[in-house]
């Protein structure tokens, strides 16, 4: 198996087509199918299926080009890092659902450290992202929350895709409201109380599951319900509609501002938020520092 075998399939999946792939290579047609069929003897697998309409997938073959997807990118990490760079690169990625903590995390590595030259990629994103991103080493560490409802099915997901998950801290839910809300003032607030309140969540795609929900009580139906894909989005609806969302209770006011205020919610629950890493992977010095970070900043 070659790298060059691996772009050559992953250029055709791209284009879907042999013929538009091989013109994007500048190879010919019969090389191209001669290195794809090559490569199928080789990993005994029937990569593609093709047919008048085109060419396509196999079942085999979407999980390999996952794994290829995957050598192709950190072969690039490594031409990135170690042959076009006479410098030392400092590369880090992280991945996690929609907390201030872990953004306040990633900045400090940058303000603690003095790094000339890096590459650091922040991902804020769904919670499957956050999964695939550490399963296939897009990112280092990825950051989510367990509770009773999602625990079963998420830690299935970690176990079979050779994840781990360290727990950081143990908290109740709260709310983040205004702090010009009607309620804000209150020391905690009741379901029944935020009611008349719209609601605001994460969107997550097409794993719309109720337990990749970042929000805990995903199952409780709301009458007034907007999703949204970016925290800024929500936290700017949460002032001008006097919305609210459930989280941890951990707000950083150098990055939201001071308009945005933190009520416990009074419900009989337990929100657990942690990190999960790839069994098979190693942290860098930069994930190293960066955990330090979030550890300091989550510190209750």
């Amino acid at each position: 198996m070659r790298i060059q075998q691996l772009n050559y399939m992953i250029k055709i999946v791209e284009t879907g087509s042999m013929n538009e792939a091989a013109k994007h290579l500048f190879v010919s047609q019969p090389s191209l199918s001669h290195a794809i069929r090559e490569l199928e003897e080789e990993m005994g697998i029937k990569i593609f299926i093709r047919s008048s309409r085109g060419i396509t997938l196999t079942s085999d073959g979407a999980e390999f080009l996952s794994y290829a997807r995957q050598i192709v990118e950190q072969t690039e990490l490594l031409e990135a890092r170690y042959k076009y760079n006479r410098e030392k690169r400092e590369l880090f990625a992280v991945s996690s659902q929609h907390y201030a903590f872990v953004v306040e995390s990633f900045a400090s590595i940058l303000h603690e450290h003095d790094m000339r030259n890096y590459e650091l990629i922040l991902r804020e994103t769904r919670t499957h992202e956050v999964i695939d991103d550490v399963r296939e080493f897009r990112s280092e560490i990825g950051v989510l929350y367990l509770n009773e409802f999602n625990r079963e099915v998420l830690t299935k997901l970690f176990v079979d895709n050779q994840l781990e998950f360290t727990s950081l801290f143990k908290t109740t839910p709260h709310v983040f409201i205004s702090k010009q809300h009607p309620l804000a003032h209150q020391k905690s607030v009741s379901f029944e109380e935020m009611a008349v309140f719209p609601y605001l969540s994460y969107e997550q795609g097409e794993r719309n599951s109720f337990y990749f929900s970042e929000e805990i009580l995903s199952t409780v139906r709301h009458d007034k319900s907007i999703v949204v894909s970016d925290r800024a989005t929500l936290f700017n609806l949460l002032i001008g509609l006097d919305g609210y969302t459930i989280s941890t209770g951990i707000l950083n006011s150098d990055l939201n501002g001071d308009e945005i205020v933190s009520v416990p919610l009074t419900v009989d629950e337990t929100i657990e938020i942690g990190y999960i890493t790839h069994k098979k992977g190693l942290l860098s010095d930069l994930g190293q520092r960066f955990l330090k970070e979030l550890k300091a900043n989550v510190a209750l």
